[in-house]
């Protein structure tokens, strides 16, 4: 075949995927009118919560840039604390995963590593989470695991997308790596590294992590991605009432549980559109559940880490879904953020890693529409 004919070929090839991928992508997302948000909630009340939270996060910053939270991992409705903040403060640690929370709310401010009012604060982080880089691309400290692991990555990505330094690029493209080198053969992660087991929550911490390294050049086997995908579909409720909705867990004990969770589902939808799959029916299911038992999750669990975990997919689904939808959701949850702030600028989470994790997390929602932070980014 002549070399022009068969580039001809070629770029119509790439011209028709980019085609379906639009066509897929056209059946969920819809249009974000920012205006009539606005006439529905006060862009300057909900920047200026955001700037209490950033100064009082501010303040509580360590001095090696990171900040103290418990260490701990979920036990029914309570928080396990496996290392609590004056035990890490006597050993000179800090919270990875908290720490790069914060870091990310920074960045969702339009604060740079060294520019603007909290350059310094962005700059310390930044270099806090290259410090704890382990050789092999680990990115830990104290009792920390994969979880705390892929926030680290997903804030390292966006720090280096806004910045382009070599040394974040050093330790971003190891953490990728190691991402990549302990998903199992499920296609999945769970809380430990080179583990057998798997959940949809730390599966989808990695798959974002991932998608956000992707999108600023880190290179990211496409194999990688395709198998967390599928352990995602394979997670969906394939039938009965709770078809559509997605299990925390399809392999080992606990298998097959939890299927109507808040936060999972919100997670997972997450995870879908961090994956290029837009379908609109597969969202369906897990949005009108999220949706539904919002009320019932801000009543019994305002102060608690389901409501700031679950919240911080919950918005980045409605957003990615777009149009009216997203506007009656996130109305509702920034008014109820807004009503939860204290005076001194913070965010109470009594249940989970502390304060620092539902501040960070409550700037990041009520900074979401001004898509500073490219995983928030149309």
């Amino acid at each position: 075949m002549h070399a022009s004919a068969l580039s001809i070929l070629l770029l119509a090839g790439v011209a028709a995927t980019q085609s379906r991928r639009e066509e897929a992508q056209a059946k969920v997302v819809s249009a974000i009118d920012l205006e009539a948000l606005y006439r529905t909630i006060d862009p300057l009340a909900m920047q200026a919560a955001a700037d209490r939270g950033l100064a009082w996060l501010a303040s509580q910053q360590q001095e090696g840039g990171g900040w103290s939270a418990d260490v701990g991992h979920k036990q029914q409705d309570d928080y396990l604390v496996l290392s609590s903040v004056a035990e890490q403060k006597a050993r000179g640690e800090a919270h990875l995963g908290v720490s790069a929370f914060c870091g990310l709310a920074f960045l969702a401010g339009g604060h740079l590593p060294g520019r603007g009012k909290y350059g310094r604060v962005v700059d310390d982080t930044v270099k806090y989470v290259v410090a704890h880089s382990i050789d092999n691309g680990y990115l830990r400290d104290g009792e920390t695991r994969m979880y705390s692991h892929a926030f680290a990555t997903l804030f390292l990505a966006e720090a280096y997308g806004m910045t382009r330094t070599a040394d974040v690029k050093t330790s971003l493209e190891r953490a990728v790596r190691w991402i990549v080198d302990n998903q199992n053969r499920y296609g999945a992660w769970r809380y430990n590294p080179f583990t057998t087991e798997a959940d949809l929550s730390v599966t989808v911490c990695q798959l974002q992590a991932l998608r956000a390294a992707r999108n600023i050049g880190i290179e990211v086997p496409h194999a990688c991605v395709e198998a967390a995908l599928a352990y995602v579909l394979r997670s969906r409720v394939p039938s009965g009432r709770m078809a559509g909705l997605f299990y925390y867990k399809i392999y080992g004990r606990g298998a097959y549980s939890k299927p109507s969770e808040f936060a999972i589902n919100a997670a997972a939808v997450t995870a879908l559109a961090s994956a290029g799959n837009y379908d609109q029916e597969l969202w369906a299911p897990a949005m009108d559940l999220v949706d539904a038992s919002y009320p019932e999750t801000f009543h019994y669990y305002a102060d608690h880490y389901y409501y700031w975990y679950g919240n911080y997919y919950a918005c980045q689904a409605f957003f990615w879904a777009g149009g009216t939808r997203f506007q009656a959701y996130y109305q509702r949850l920034a008014e109820d953020i807004l009503s939860l702030q204290r005076n001194d600028g913070s965010w109470r989470n009594r249940t989970g890693p502390g304060d620092a994790f539902s501040t960070a997390v409550a700037s990041i929602v009520l900074q979401l529409p001004r898509q500073y932070l490219p995983i928030f980014q149309r």
